[in-house]
């Protein structure tokens, strides 16, 4: 079973001695930090609930909660948030000498204190400490998740939310908020204000959610390749009048080429869409979104190598020139865009 459906499970009673909750997927991460913290019914105005911000909280204050006995009640729970000390991030706040005191703690937990620990991030797998809680404790993952599994969490959160939305809206919703999970929950949240009990419809999705950046990008990039220079031009005005500047829109177009020529390269070469996904990761050295991989798998169908590779010199040297301050830069971004909409044989 998946962690985002076995949250949705837990319940005071049955919280196992150490719990903890990490992830990459920092969207889906807060949101079951968030469900979790519903379904103890946590109350911090409740004697029995103990919380730590583990970023500015000794680790002397957390052990002496640790090893104290409930206030009238039968057990307690105390809460280390923000416990970044397990992950692979390089921030450290606890000393060596005090991760020592909780490991021990951890060998032989009191049996009075259930321990709910908010990590976010991967987890640290080569420290100590991480290993003792693969071992013992309870570990609840906030992993990226598969579309099929994205969709079906969505759909089920719709329904709770007392929303009704009919299939090409819903397929746009997750287009529009780039499969993101914080994005999703975020545009869920607008569109319950937005449309109340009526049928959310594909044309409340373009009117409701605006355009980000990247979606506009997108829309001059298929401008450009359409030959549809006046349209390009204009979106253009639009983007400098919003206060976008023509040197981030080159960084992002240049990203966007280079994504289309990577996994055009990579197909080439027989690679699956997940290998792409894999083999980016590696270069990179970032976890690539898979819906970026399939997206410009789509997108980039029917370019040719040569020219996304002409495409990727000619954005290249135009920073090159704006930033050298030879032309005026409207003018050499305008001319960058002529010249791929019409690329030398």
């Amino acid at each position: 079973m998946q962690a985002i459906q076995m949250i949705k499970s837990i319940e005071f009673q049955e919280l196992p001695a150490v719990l903890v909750l990490s992830g990459d997927d920092l969207g889906q991460f807060e949101w079951m930090k968030e469900q979790l913290l519903k379904q103890i019914a946590y109350d911090p105005s409740d004697l029995n609930y103990s919380y730590f911000d583990m970023k500015e909280t000794s680790y002397s204050e957390v052990e002496l909660d640790l090893v104290s006995l409930p206030f009238f009640a039968d057990e307690k729970i105390v809460i280390l948030d923000h416990f970044v000390d397990l992950t692979t991030t390089k921030k450290r706040f606890l000393t060596d000498e005090a991760l020592q005191s909780f490991e021990n703690y951890l060998s032989s937990p009191l049996e009075t204190t259930r321990l709910i620990i908010f990590a976010e991030g991967k987890l640290d797998s080569k420290r100590r400490i991480v290993k003792l809680l693969k071992r013992d404790a309870q570990l609840l993952e906030a992993n990226e998740l598969k579309e099929q599994e994205l969709r079906a969490h969505f759909l089920e959160e719709i329904k709770s939310l007392g929303l009704v939305i009919d299939s090409q809206a819903f397929d746009q919703l997750l287009i529009k908020s780039g499969f993101d999970f914080s994005e999703i929950q975020k545009n869920l949240e607008f569109l319950k204000n937005y449309k109340g009990a009526e049928t959310i419809k594909l044309a409340d999705i373009e009117e409701a959610i605006p355009k980000s950046l990247q979606d506009n990008l997108f829309d001059l990039t298929q401008m450009i390749l359409n030959k549809q220079i006046d349209a390009a031009r204009g979106l253009v005005k639009d983007l400098r009048l919003q206060g976008e500047d023509e040197i981030k829109l080159l960084a992002i177009l240049l990203s966007q080429f280079r994504i289309y020529n990577q996994v055009q390269l990579l197909k080439k070469e027989g690679r699956t869409e997940s290998q792409i996904v894999s083999e980016l990761s590696e270069v990179t050295g970032r976890k690539v979104n898979p819906y970026q991989v399939k997206f410009a798998l789509r997108d980039s169908k029917g370019l040719s190598l040569s020219f996304l590779e002409q495409a990727i010199c000619l954005l290249i040297e135009t920073d090159y020139q704006i930033k050298s301050g030879i032309y005026e830069k409207d003018y050499l971004f305008d001319l960058a865009l002529l010249k791929l909409a019409n690329p030398v044989s």
